[in-house]
């Protein structure tokens, strides 16, 4: 059944701060079994932040979708399960050295977490 106040719903989601749009993510991601990244022809999408380059991740497709624009508009969303990311991207990100910029806002903001610090949260919810 639709509901008509969803797209109210996801913009507020968006504007929440870094704390709640993590919440949120485990929730929905633990909810649908799956989270969602950017793809390219090379690749999953990257983010630099100050210190770290890191992948980022979103709860739904929207979300990510929302972010293929500008430089990103030939990128694509792409559902990865939990069970997938938590077999192989949670070592493969660590060992790449990279981190994870969970639903990051249109201002690119967002909490960076290591892979291992996220994978914890997936697994215990919050």
């Amino acid at each position: 059944m639709a509901n008509s106040n969803q797209p109210d719903a996801l913009a507020n989601i968006a504007q929440a701060d870094s704390e709640s749009r993590l919440q949120y993510l485990v929730k929905e991601s633990r909810k649908q079994q799956q989270l969602w990244i950017l793809v390219d022809d090379d690749g999953c999408v990257m983010l630099n932040s100050e210190d770290e380059d890191c992948v980022p991740v979103w709860p739904n497709q929207e979300f990510a979708a929302a972010w293929a624009t500008g430089d990103w508009q030939h990128c694509k969303p792409e559902s990865i399960s939990l069970a997938k990311w938590k077999s192989r991207w949670t070592d493969g990100l660590s060992n790449d050295e990279l981190y994870v910029a969970v639903f990051p806002n249109e201002q690119e903001e967002g909490l960076i977490l290591s892979p291992y610090e996220f994978e914890e949260l997936l697994n215990k919810g919050r």
